[in-house]
């Protein structure tokens, strides 16, 4: 089938709030459920694109529902590749603004076009995009929150025991010295070849952070990753200047352009985009050349299913960035295998939902 020919006849979104098989306990906030909007872009060839977003608060996920059924009007009978599609939505919402939770709706039916395209092309997204599958190194990001340090350290032997070798430790406690402690502890646990991540959430002014980050300078993180406020590239270029652990920003890259602006100041060493922030797979293209020319490692923030598939076509890909959270309501749940993931080589991104588990997961 010509993924040429393809139109949109409707667009449904539904709300699940599905439980975390470990809780989210960072500087920012914790979260024991995903919210997950649930998109399904039906074509009139009979092809159906599919995405999720994972919103952080149920309330935004009610809010994103509320705005597909708002825009599906617009997108019916049109053409449902991405360019159009996103050059419909960015005049409908010119005045009302196209950052935010519009974004993320942009960047969700930007992902379930691609899909769609795959899909009616006979071909996994990563050979749709001109790349071969291939696997991707792989960490852990279910778990290691904000608890003592003996309670991580115990969490983070399980995680290891599930057969990955790199993970991410929340960082952020009200002293340093309970920081260096948990990782301290956590080395100790999983010793020196454990590829260890250090996540701050944004939990720091700069002068602390200049503090924090040199005590932590000597062990052996494998990255530190948003210490400060995520926009302050001054601040963050001022930590990536003096650090011999490298810097990690892009989770909140708005768009592209932001990510430019970032490698301009010299304000990291490292990136990684988030598809439903940097503008679904479209923007993550964008943001792989331009990691590309500027000789930056590039890896993801979330959304692992579509991600497997990205970066493996990304010149500098770096790390996955695994998490399980979409799991229980896919039929086929992505599954990393000796410290890395490999995309699917079904049509599209490979996700298909499991109904009863959406069932029993469905928000009110």
């Amino acid at each position: 089938m010509s993924s040429d020919a393809l139109t949109v006849r409707a667009v449904d979104a539904r709300l699940v709030r599905v439980p975390m098989r470990r809780p989210l306990h960072t500087s920012a906030d914790t979260v024991t459920h995903a919210p997950l909007v649930l998109l399904d872009l039906h074509t009139d060839q009979g092809v159906t694109g599919r995405a999720y977003l994972f919103c952080y608060r149920e309330a935004l996920g009610h809010a994103v529902v509320g705005l597909v059924r708002d825009t599906v009007p617009l997108l019916v009978g049109r053409s449902a590749q991405p360019d159009p599609v996103r050059r419909t939505l960015a005049a409908a919402f010119r005045l009302a603004g196209t950052g935010g939770t519009t974004a993320m709706l942009f960047s969700g039916l930007d992902m379930a076009c691609w899909d769609a395209l795959a899909v009616a092309a006979g071909l996994p997204l990563v050979r749709l995009v001109g790349a071969e599958p291939r696997p991707v190194p792989a960490y852990n990001s279910n778990g290691l929150g904000l608890a003592d340090p003996d309670a991580v350290a115990r969490e983070a032997t399980e995680l290891a025991g599930e057969g990955m070798t790199a993970a991410t430790l929340r960082l952020g406690r009200p002293d340093a010295r309970s920081d260096v402690a948990t990782v301290e502890a956590v080395r100790r646990a999983l010793g020196e070849d454990f590829d260890l991540i250090g996540d701050f959430n944004q939990a720091l002014n700069l002068p602390d952070a200049l503090e924090r980050c040199r005590a932590l300078d000597d062990h052996g993180l494998t990255w530190i990753e948003e210490p400060i406020r995520h926009d302050d590239y001054a601040g963050t270029a001022e930590l990536a200047a003096v650090l011999r652990t490298p810097i990690q920003i892009g989770e909140n890259f708005a768009g592209p352009r932001a990510m430019s602006a970032a490698l301009s100041a010299r304000a990291c060493d490292l990136v990684m985009p988030d598809p439903d922030r940097i503008g679904g797979i479209t923007g993550w293209l964008h943001a792989a050349a331009l990691a590309d020319v500027a000789g930056t490692p590039m890896s993801n923030h979330l959304y692992p299913e579509v991600c497997a598939h990205l970066l493996a076509a990304t010149p500098t890909a770096h790390w996955l960035e695994y998490v399980d959270w979409a799991n229980p309501i896919l039929c086929e749940p992505l599954v990393p295998s000796a410290g890395a993931v490999t995309p699917s080589e079904r049509p599209g991104v490979g996700i298909a939902w499991d109904e009863d588990a959406v069932s029993r997961y469905r928000a009110a």
